[in-house]
């Protein structure tokens, strides 16, 4: 059995000559069975998969299944069957520990370059006009919402949403501050 782009289809020749109900059913409730298997799992490539295993076991007891009106319940509890499993199988290769380990090989940011770059983002932001420098400072120094900022300001909310808008594109543009990028 194959599953590919969404339809699912028997490749076996045994399926076709031993079970024909089956060839059937799975070219009938396929589609609907991907769907169901998508809903267990994050990637659709392993929805695939894991509906290719229900089928496979479904098929195997075929003969055994004594209502073939209850095989859509079946294969959906293969389904959850084989997903447990998966998910119990499962390799575990985190363990919880005390402290955490330091990053490895990142160097320390230079005080004096932290320092120069706060001072030229400073004072690009002073050669903002009033307005939309008292905007940039009450949002991102003083870290107010765009609400607070507004009722402060006696402004709406829309524009502060503007204003700041084009500050920042006046700050991206900002020469001092082109090293940086």
């Amino acid at each position: 059995m194959t599953a590919t782009a969404g339809t699912v289809c028997t490749g076996a020749s045994t399926a076709a000559t031993g079970y024909p109900s089956f060839s059937s059913y799975v070219r009938a409730r396929g589609p609907l069975l991907l769907r169901t298997a998508r809903s267990l799992t994050a990637n659709p490539c392993d929805a695939e998969d894991l509906l290719q295993t229900a089928l496979a076991k479904t098929y195997v007891a075929w003969e055994r299944i004594e209502d073939h009106r209850a095989l859509d319940g079946y294969v959906r509890r293969a389904l959850m069957n084989t997903r447990t499993s998966q998910w119990r199988k499962r390799k575990v290769d985190e363990f919880g520990c005390d402290e955490l380990p330091e990053p490895a090989g990142l160097p320390e940011p230079d005080p004096a370059e932290q320092q120069v770059l706060r001072d030229a983002m400073w004072r690009a932001v002073t050669r903002l006009p009033d307005r939309q420098r008292a905007m940039v400072v009450l949002r991102y120094y003083e870290d107010l919402s765009e609400a607070q900022t507004a009722e402060l300001l006696g402004v709406s909310v829309g524009t502060v949403k503007s204003a700041v808008s084009r500050a920042l594109g006046k700050l991206r543009e900002d020469p001092e501050l082109a090293p940086v990028r």
